[in-house]
């Protein structure tokens, strides 16, 4: 679950080497289609992603960054880690993730978020980590996943029952837009240090307003590694 970073620590540098480590993700249910973004864990195809990206799929599509896809399916969800593993089917010779660790993360460190917000391909936008060790209460943060045909009551509870505290949150002004979800959050060393998985908005809006919020990738890779060994039990 390693791969190679980059010394160079230009944004162009550090944005060529991991684009070929991030995927598009396109999750169908029945009440449509989502999209968001994963991290490539193995050549053969093994993506980790956000589990609320994935929540309720019939079928999952992921695009890489050549621009070739593949049919994918969901190894395994936890849903109060948000984290969630995928297969892409007949796939070989993909570029695994380079991850590091948070230990040693500090505010004002340089970031890059890599994904496709709001179905764009391969965005790339730079920030700062602007704050460390954040709560954040999490539902559904994609507008395409919630349910705008039942009464406002309800779409409380379902809130509510979808709702995920995410610990230990590392929070960036790196623009991240739905879409993001699931993506890396990397430092200039082209290593994944965070999954992006929530923004913060203001009023009606969904956009990002400078506040996005990673999971850290030590808490990442454990709840992955965790879902692939139950998987193969």
């Amino acid at each position: 679950m390693t791969g190679a970073s980059t010394s160079n620590g230009s944004v162009s540098a550090v944005a060529s080497a991991v684009l070929p480590s991030v995927v598009s993700i396109t999750a169908q249910s029945g009440t449509g289609s989502s999209g968001g973004s994963g991290v490539i864990l193995s050549e053969d195809g093994t993506i980790l992603t956000n589990a609320h990206v994935v929540e309720g799929a019939r079928q999952v599509a992921v695009k890489f960054s050549d621009g070739s896809s593949a049919q994918a399916t969901v190894v395994g969800s936890d849903r109060t880690n948000d984290i969630a593993v995928l297969k892409a089917q007949g796939v070989s010779g993909l570029k695994p993730a380079a991850f590091g660790t948070t230990k040693g993360l500090a505010v004002g460190d340089q970031v890059l978020a890599i994904g496709s917000p709001l179905g764009l391909d391969g965005s790339v936008t730079s920030g700062i980590v602007s704050a460390l060790g954040r709560e954040v209460s999490e539902g559904s943060e994609q507008p395409e996943q919630q349910a705008p045909w039942l009464p406002p009551e309800l779409q409380q509870q379902l809130s509510q029952q979808e709702q995920t505290v995410i610990e230990n949150a590392i929070q960036t002004d790196a623009p991240i837009n739905p879409g993001n979800s699931g993506g890396a959050l990397v430092n200039m060393s082209g290593q994944v240090i965070g999954i992006n998985t929530a923004i913060a908005t203001s009023g009606s809006g969904s956009g990002s307003i400078g506040l996005g919020f990673a999971i850290p990738v030590d808490s990442a890779k454990d709840t992955a590694a965790e879902i692939i060994a139950a998987a193969s039990a």
